[in-house]
């Protein structure tokens, strides 16, 4: 399959890549007085001076809460002001789908300013193997606030981004999106929102979604597999393919509220069965016949009955009669954004990790009595007719 998306350049309503000046060399500068004269730059933000506060305070924490720090800070800017004026200083970022340039310091002071504050839940060495690290991404509808979770927390300068579909008004309940971004492919979505956060990222998008075709080619170089696809033929050539390569696969599976998230570790066991052998004995080919109640059905069972709330239990009655598909929640997508990203972190770092399944369940934590002797019994009651309706 082609996409007509290969490139940011060939349709300027799919630009998704900032373009970095640098004023300190010549030819820079004339491409971006040029630019300016084009008046394809409508808003510029300039505030360096106080990122290079931040950056001298970070680099001088001892000095931050004395009395003479502010005066320190300017003696330092006078100096950095006769090395070189402050316009040439750092890079400027244009981002051309919102005809905006922004002031920013280079890429290694920009990284350690934005990621400051993790000090020291993050430790230095951590934050660079989780920075270096390289991810892909299938799938984003949960995969979105995966990718923004991930480059939120200073990791994975290098990105994979993978999927077919556009954005949907659907979607908006749980894509961090809107209005504005209805009908563009989702990996351009998602890549102006992980450049918006660092603009130093290497993204590269697969618009055409993961195939038998592209999928080596997707897999080469990462170090780790987010699989966030709906497509279950597509997840079994991603397992065969972290099989094959020995790459760790990391899949959140929104449930309700809940999250469930599963850890597979192809990089540590040689030969691990494919959804930890949660969906039994099936073939690439099997999948690939499956309709929409099917798969459902399949991913029921993966997750569980025992897991399935009561709500999405009931939901899978009903797709085709009063329900479209089956329910998805905005915030059960950054949730599991959230938990999937943190595996994806103690991956990259070598932190201990289980190696199978988690569930970030939180009705157990809020709902009053959830787990009282009888609303247990009542959920093993349910759970058992749900795993008959599913053959389970």
């Amino acid at each position: 399959m082609t996409s007509k998306y290969k490139t940011s350049r060939s349709d300027p309503a799919l630009e998704y890549k900032p373009i970095l000046f640098d004023l300190a060399l010549p030819q820079d500068i004339r491409a971006f007085k040029k630019l300016r004269s084009s008046r394809k730059i409508q808003h510029i933000l300039d505030d360096y001076e106080e990122q290079e506060k931040e950056l001298f305070a970070i680099n001088n924490p001892a000095r931050v809460y004395t009395p003479d720090f502010e005066g320190e800070f300017r003696q330092y800017l006078r100096n950095a002001d006769r090395r070189m004026s402050r316009e040439r200083r750092g890079r400027w970022a244009y981002f051309p789908w919102a005809a905006t340039v922004s002031h920013i310091l280079p890429d290694t002071d920009f990284q350690r300013v934005r990621t400051a504050r993790n000090r020291d839940l993050i430790s230095e060495s951590e934050q660079k193997k989780f920075y270096d690290a390289k991810i892909g991404i299938g799938g984003l509808s949960v995969g979105n606030s995966v990718a923004l979770a991930i480059v939120l927390q200073g990791g994975a300068r290098h990105i994979k981004l993978a999927d077919h579909d556009r954005l949907a008004l659907s979607n908006i309940n749980r894509v961090r999106s809107g209005a504005m971004d209805l009908g563009l492919p989702k990996v351009i979505v998602t890549a102006r929102q992980i450049y918006a956060l660092n603009p130093y990222a290497k993204v590269q998008l697969f618009p055409e979604g993961l195939t038998p075709g592209n999928i080596d080619r997707f897999f080469k170089g990462i170090d780790v597999m987010v699989d966030e696809l709906d497509n279950l033929a597509v997840k079994f050539l991603i397992r065969e393919k972290a099989h094959r390569y020995r790459i760790p696969v990391v899949m959140g599976a929104d449930n309700g509220d809940n999250a469930v998230v599963d850890i597979e570790r192809y990089d540590l066991n040689p030969r691990p069965p494919f959804f930890h052998g949660r969906m039994g004995k099936i073939s690439y080919e099997q999948l690939t016949k499956l309709d929409k109640f099917g798969i459902g059905r399949l991913i029921a069972r993966h997750i569980g009955a025992e897991n399935v709330t009561e709500r999405m239990q009931a939901s899978l009655g009903r797709m085709g009669k009063t329900i479209v598909s089956w329910p998805q929640l905005g915030g059960a997508a950054l949730l599991n954004g959230s938990a999937v990203a943190y595996c994806v972190r103690k991956i990259t770092t070598g932190e201990p990790l289980e190696s199978n399944r988690a569930s970030v369940i939180l009705d157990e934590k809020f709902v009053p009595g959830y787990s009282s002797q009888r609303q247990k019994q009542h959920r093993r009651k349910l759970a058992e007719e749900f795993s008959k309706k599913l053959n389970t």
